[in-house]
């Protein structure tokens, strides 16, 4: 990039739980600008989460940063070109990053999912992250594998 790098803009916490990361994930999935759609639609998920799980101790807001933490990828696959060839490198990513990725892989995964409202299907995808199953966590279950069949080309990293 030629310009300055951007400084990052304060990311105020939300309303409810006092978190900024909530606030990061809502501002994610919000669509057209509905800031407020977003975040009824999250603490409506939150909500389901609660009544769904009672037997676990942890409260929603752990339960889904959980959740979060086990969709995390800490490698990703980026092509390189080499001499004709496009290799799959492996490469870390960085702390931002993975917190983003994991955020859009859950809320991709919700969005495919069957169900009645956002809030259900949002509820079920992190319910199945926190038990390690469901989309976004196979996602970065495939996104380790094709890093770790690709080792053998770590050298080609930028």
């Amino acid at each position: 990039m030629r310009k300055a790098n951007l400084k990052k803009r304060p990311i105020q916490e939300d309303s409810r739980f006092k978190d900024k990361l909530v606030t990061q994930f809502v501002n994610n999935m919000m669509e057209s600008g509905k800031k407020s759609v977003a975040f009824r639609i999250f603490y409506q998920a939150m909500d389901i989460i609660e009544s769904r799980m009672k037997d676990e101790t942890k409260s929603s807001l752990e339960i889904w940063k959980k959740a979060l933490e086990n969709v995390t990828p800490s490698v990703e696959v980026k092509s390189r070109r080499v001499g004709g060839a496009t290799f799959q490198v492996p490469t870390e990513i960085r702390a931002d990053r993975k917190v983003s990725i994991s955020m859009k892989n859950l809320i991709l995964f919700a969005r495919k999912r069957g169900g009645k409202s956002m809030s259900d299907k949002l509820a079920a995808e992190i319910m199945a992250a926190y038990n390690e199953e469901g989309g976004a966590f196979k996602k970065k279950e495939d996104t380790h594998r094709m890093a770790e069949a690709n080792k053998a080309f770590a050298h080609f990293r930028f």
